[in-house]
């Protein structure tokens, strides 16, 4: 069976550390990397200490959606943009995913497409692209990236459920001509939710559509680690190595390829 292509996603918060994660990303197996350029609006905060039930002191990082954020004027888009193309040697999937996709870009729907569209002209090899993005911007980024050979991530990120695996089967199939590849994912309440992603990546296997489809939260990985059976496209992974990171439905890169090779996918 084909393997699916392995996508790493850059949780860094700089540009520097962006770059050096995106070269042990590549060492560790990544066929490319997600830039997710909204998270250079965010500032890492330091750990702080908490006790636990036994009384002994942690240190825990707290989550993202407390982690300060910058204004939008902090950050040089045409600038950034091109020191990540000269500093990552790897293909890159450039995304700047607004807030109400789950993502953290802190200025107008204007000037985020603005910089989706400064990534596209500079040549990036994917760009990815939301459904929720209004018709009248939508169609304008959807023909300059085909204008200029940038391959399309069409997606839609539900921050508030899963819908059923009819629902999201359809939605991979109604807009398979609008991208190379039709990404969607949700957020698992529980493993019921899990398996409608399961049960719409058995839907659409063989139907001729490249498809990414996956959840966050528990459950979430199942369709991550079993992508290669399923007929997933490509799987979106991680370098964290953070205990329990399948609570949050992710799985490390190192860890996927050695899954992969244990089911003898």
């Amino acid at each position: 069976m084909p393997e699916p292509t392995i996508c790493v996603a850059l949780d860094s918060t700089n540009v520097d550390d962006m770059v050096d994660e995106a070269a042990r990303a590549s060492t560790a197996g990544a066929d490319l990397v997600e830039v997710r350029f909204d998270r250079l609006y965010l500032t890492k905060p330091e750990p702080v200490m908490v006790e636990q039930e036994e009384g002994e002191p942690k240190s825990v990082m707290p989550p993202e959606a407390e982690w300060p954020i910058s204004d939008a004027s902090t950050v040089n888009a045409e600038e950034t943009i091109q020191k990540l193309k000269d500093s990552i040697a790897v293909p890159v999937i450039f995304t700047v995913r607004p807030p109400r996709e789950g993502g953290f870009f802190p200025g107008t729907e204007d000037q985020r497409i603005a910089i989706l569209e400064h990534a596209i002209a500079s040549g990036v090899t994917w760009i990815d692209l939301e459904s929720s993005i209004e018709e009248s911007s939508l169609s304008g980024l959807l023909a300059a990236a085909k204008d200029k050979g940038c391959k399309i991530v069409y997606s839609s990120h539900d921050i508030n459920g899963t819908p059923n695996s009819e629902d999201i089967a359809s939605f991979v199939r109604d807009n398979g001509e609008k991208g190379d590849l039709i990404k969607f994912c949700s957020t698992a309440h529980s493993h019921l939710d899990a398996l409608q992603i399961v049960d719409a990546a058995i839907e659409l296997k063989g139907e001729g559509v490249d498809y990414s489809v996956m959840a966050v939260n528990s459950g979430g990985d199942w369709a991550r680690i079993h992508a290669p059976v399923l007929g997933v496209s490509m799987v979106y992974a991680t370098l964290s190595m953070e205990h329990r990171i399948s609570d949050k439905g992710l799985i490390n890169v190192r860890d996927l390829r050695d899954a992969w090779t244990l089911l003898e996918y």
